[in-house]
C-alpha cells in the first residue's frame, strides 16, 4: 500500500494541506508562481505550512548548499525545460501537450494529448492502449500523434508548439535520429529500441521542423496542459482504448484534473 502523503499549498487557488494529489493539483494547475510540496507526515506538513515556503527553501543541514553545476547549453544533447511562466510568454496559435503512461513499466500503456488553440483548451485526445507497452513507447506514441496534428495545423497557416514531458522522446526525434540515420539506423553500444516508430516520427519531424517547436516541460508541476494530457493517458489505460480518439465529453477542466493522475 502506498504511503500517505500530505500536500502543502502555500500559493494556489486555495491554500492549505491536502491529502491527495488530485485535489492539490486542482489548486496549483494554471496558477503562475504556485508554491507547493509533499510531506510524509501531517506534523511535517503543518509545520511547513505555518512556517511558509521561504523557510522550507532556507532549511539546510547546517552546511552551505552545494551549487548546481551550470548547464552546458552548448552541449548538443542539451534540452531546456520550460516552466509555466515561460510557456505563457511563448508566441503561437496552437499548443499541443503530450504525455504517456505505463503501469507497471513495462505493462499497460496509454497516451494522451491536450490541444490549446488561441489560448484556450480546445481538444483532448486519448488512446493507443497497449497491454504490453512501456513508458517510452507511450510517450513516443503521444508525440507522434502531436506531430501529425502539427502538420495539419501548419498547413492551415498556424504557428505550432509541442510540449512533451519526455526528454527521451524529444531527443530521439530531434537529436539522436540524425546520426542514427547517417549510420544506417545503427548506434554504438547496442540496438535502437522503438526503431520503427522513431524512423516514422523522424521523417515527419524533418518535413516540418522549421515550422514547429518541440519543447520539454516537467510533468506534475502544475502546468495545466501537461496535467490534462496525463489524465488522458490514464483514461486510455482504464478504457483499454486502442485507437487514438477525441475525448467525447465536454471539457470540464476541474473534473478532469480530479481524475487519477499517472
Amino acid at each position: 500500500m502506498a504511503q500517505q502523503k500530505y500536500y502543502v499549498v502555500w500559493q494556489g487557488k486555495q491554500t492549505g494541506i491536502f491529502t491527495d494529489w488530485a485535489t492539490c493539483s486542482m489548486q496549483v494547475t494554471g496558477v503562475a508562481g504556485a508554491k507547493y510540496k509533499s510531506y510524509l507526515s501531517r506534523a511535517e506538513a503543518e509545520a511547513a505550512f505555518n512556517n511558509g515556503p521561504a523557510a522550507v527553501a532556507k532549511k539546510t543541514s547546517g552546511k552551505p548548499a552545494a551549487k548546481k553545476p551550470a548547464k552546458n547549453t552548448n552541449n548538443p544533447n542539451y534540452v531546456k525545460t520550460y516552466n509555466a511562466e515561460e510557456i505563457a510568454e511563448l508566441p503561437g496559435d496552437t499548443f499541443i501537450y503530450t504525455d504517456g503512461g505505463c503501469e507497471p513499466n513495462p505493462g499497460e500503456a496509454g497516451s494522451g494529448m491536450a490541444i490549446y488553440r488561441d489560448g484556450k483548451i480546445d481538444e483532448l485526445w486519448f488512446g493507443l492502449y497497449n497491454p504490453n507497452g512501456t513508458n517510452n513507447t507511450a510517450e513516443l506514441n503521444a508525440l507522434h500523434q502531436a506531430l501529425l496534428i502539427a502538420r495539419d495545423e501548419i498547413e492551415r497557416g498556424r504557428k505550432v508548439t509541442i510540449l512533451c514531458d519526455s526528454k527521451y522522446s524529444i531527443q530521439c526525434v530531434t537529436q539522436w535520429a540524425v546520426n542514427w540515420e547517417k549510420k544506417g539506423w545503427t548506434k554504438n553500444g547496442g540496438e535502437i529500441k522503438n526503431l520503427e516508430i522513431i524512423k516514422e516520427m523522424f521523417a515527419l519531424h524533418q518535413s516540418i521542423k522549421d515550422k514547429v517547436a518541440v519543447l520539454h516541460v516537467n510533468g506534475h508541476v502544475g502546468v495545466e496542459g501537461n496535467e490534462l494530457a496525463d489524465r488522458m493517458s490514464i483514461f486510455a489505460m482504464e478504457q483499454h482504448t486502442t485507437d487514438f480518439c477525441l475525448y467525447p465529453e465536454a471539457i470540464d477542466i476541474d473534473a478532469i484534473l480530479a481524475l487519477r493522475p499517472g
